[in-house]
């Protein structure tokens, strides 16, 4: 029996290659620390950043950073934590310059005179965007990808899945540990190409797994955004919060499949309206003031409302009639192009559009540096919550979250003492003994459709206690079933995923039957609207 692979072991030890853990990983790096970072595919835009199209918060001509706070405390519905937006808002803008522009060479867009190019979205008080195109995750990724593939104390590790932290006492092989503080010291991760578990050791572990879309019918979300973060820190007793509040976008496009391409709010920013499909608008009567431009969760709400109401299978959203079709195509070449391919031109066509999950607000519990409650885990990007978005996300903040905390959580690292990792022989070998099946591709995607279908229906937008109970109960039983699955098969990436998902959905379920509150992107029929920006009056009579 061949002998079981030694940790592999660095300072840092980065699970995901979005912005937040490639903005960890270089600031680290930078700072003379050896860095491992852990990738579950071999695609550059497997990160959720790579897709996002609006752009990133900085500060715009007429702004400050008080105007800033005032926009996301308004927007997060009395639950975003002061401290936090005070952070972001007054360190934000200016790592966009000192990070991105310097040091990664992100260009962003400029108009004729020269001067940089501010975009406005949804419930912002100013033009404060910065957006390359349509394409500014894209743009940003490629430049932080670049940098990392040439620095010397990187080594980037792909294809490799994450399946559990690695913490003691929990695995470790000295019972006397029992008495130790629980403390994170890795992950064990599978090379799915050769079958393999390998430990990786670090004296800091940087969670950055992204959201949980993927546990929904419809998301915005890549593929890999099935809740590993959440689910596995849940398991190693870190703490996670706010998980009832899981953003659905207003529109994505409506088209095969669960995954659906983001149309951005950037689009109902430069004055895009939303139609029935008789060609009629509509949001004026959920919000007569604001209209598209209303916060994301009221306009979600709004069109899966009219949706249930007339039978219809979509809403549309019209830019065509708003702007020159050569400045459409000069400011949302991509967009356009996606639209174009499945023949829609969106200079003179409506674009169908749902609503879709597209953003968790909680999850791992973090503070101002990223660090958890669990001792020598960090979380950064979505899968952290940092308590910025509170019960709803401002439009184009998390890419500026996952910079600052991303850039924060490196700069504590480098600062602690250089504490010894424990020998090798204190961590245990992976052991996969007792697994006698094949994980049987069929189980995995109709439980994961099980899933999906469940919490589409009773944990979506509009919720009542009635269907978080149902779906308690349905999702108790469905974990038990695919964890018993868990036990016995041989693991694949997908069972992995699908053993996170189903704990992630009863993790989100489970908070949201706990808040009686409506507030924000948790939405309760059954219950009134309560709390600071949640002008809910309007939506709660189309609802009866």
């Amino acid at each position: 029996m061949a002998a079981p692979p030694p940790p592999i072991r660095s300072d840092v030890l980065v699970v995901g290659s979005g912005i937040a853990g490639s903005a960890a990983a270089l600031e680290a790096a930078d700072r003379g620390l050896s860095v491992t970072i852990l990738r579950r595919g071999s695609r550059r835009d497997e990160a959720a950043s790579a897709w996002a199209q609006g752009g990133i918060v900085s500060r715009g001509e007429n702004d400050t950073a008080e105007l800033l706070e005032q926009d996301i405390l308004a927007t997060g519905a009395g639950l975003s934590w002061p401290p936090a937006v005070a952070l972001l808002a007054r360190e934000g803008p200016g790592l966009v310059d000192r990070f991105l522009v310097d040091r990664v060479g992100v260009s962003f867009d400029k108009e004729a005179d020269g001067k940089r190019s501010y975009g406005l979205e949804a419930a912002h008080s100013s033009r404060r965007i910065l957006h390359v195109g349509d394409a500014t995750g894209h743009a940003i990724m490629e430049g932080l990808l670049a940098r990392l593939a040439d620095h010397p104390n990187v080594t980037v590790v792909s294809p490799r899945t994450a399946i559990d932290l690695l913490t003691f006492p929990h695995h470790a092989t000295d019972p006397l540990a029992v008495y130790e503080p629980a403390r994170c010291y890795g992950v064990y991760a599978l090379d799915p190409e050769r079958g393999v578990v390998e430990p990786y050791v670090a004296r800091a572990t940087v969670l950055a797994t992204g959201g949980i879309g993927q546990v929904y019918l419809n998301t915005t979300n890549p593929p890999g955004a099935r809740g590993d973060g959440i689910a596995m820190a849940h398991r190693a007793g870190a703490r996670v919060v706010n998980a009832q509040f899981v953003q659905f976008h207003p529109t994505a496009l409506d088209m095969p499949g669960h995954t659906k391409p983001l149309i951005s709010e950037a689009l109902r920013g430069e004055g895009a309206r939303l139609l029935t499909p008789q060609g009629q608008p509509f949001m004026h009567r959920y919000d007569p003031e604001r209209a598209e431009l209303a916060p994301r969760d009221l306009v979600a709400r709004a069109i899966f409302t009219e949706m249930l109401a007339n039978d219809w299978p979509h809403a549309l959203l019209d830019i065509g009639s708003v702007l020159p079709a050569e400045r459409i195509r000069e400011r949302f070449p991509g967009i356009h192009a996606a639209c174009l391919a499945r023949g829609i031109d969106i200079t003179a066509q409506p674009i169908p559009v749902v609503p879709a999950a597209h953003y968790a607000c909680g999850g791992v519990l973090v503070d101002g540096h990223g660090r958890s409650t669990l001792a020598g885990l960090y979380a950064v990007g979505e899968v952290a919550c940092t308590g910025l978005h509170g019960a709803n996300r401002l439009a184009s903040t998390s890419l500026l979250e996952g910079l600052v905390w991303g850039i924060r959580a490196a700069h504590h690292v480098a600062g602690l003492p250089a504490d010894p990792v424990p020998p090798d022989s204190s961590f245990p070998a992976w052991d996969d003994s007792g697994l006698i099946y094949d994980a049987d591709p069929a189980l995995v995607q109709g439980d994961l459709q099980t899933l999906r279908t469940l919490m589409w229906h009773y944990v979506g937008l509009i919720r009542s206690g009635f269907r978080l109970t149902r779906a308690i109960n349905e999702l108790r039983q469905l974990g038990l079933s695919i964890e018993a699955f868990y036990r016995q098969a041989r693991l694949t990436d997908a069972l992995i995923g699908l053993r996170n998902a189903a704990l992630t959905g009863m993790i989100v379920a489970s908070a949201a039957h706990r808040d009686p509150v409506s507030r924000g992107c948790h939405y309760r029929e059954d219950t009134p609207a309560t709390g600071p920006g949640t002008p809910l009056a309007g939506l709660a009579r189309h609802v009866r």
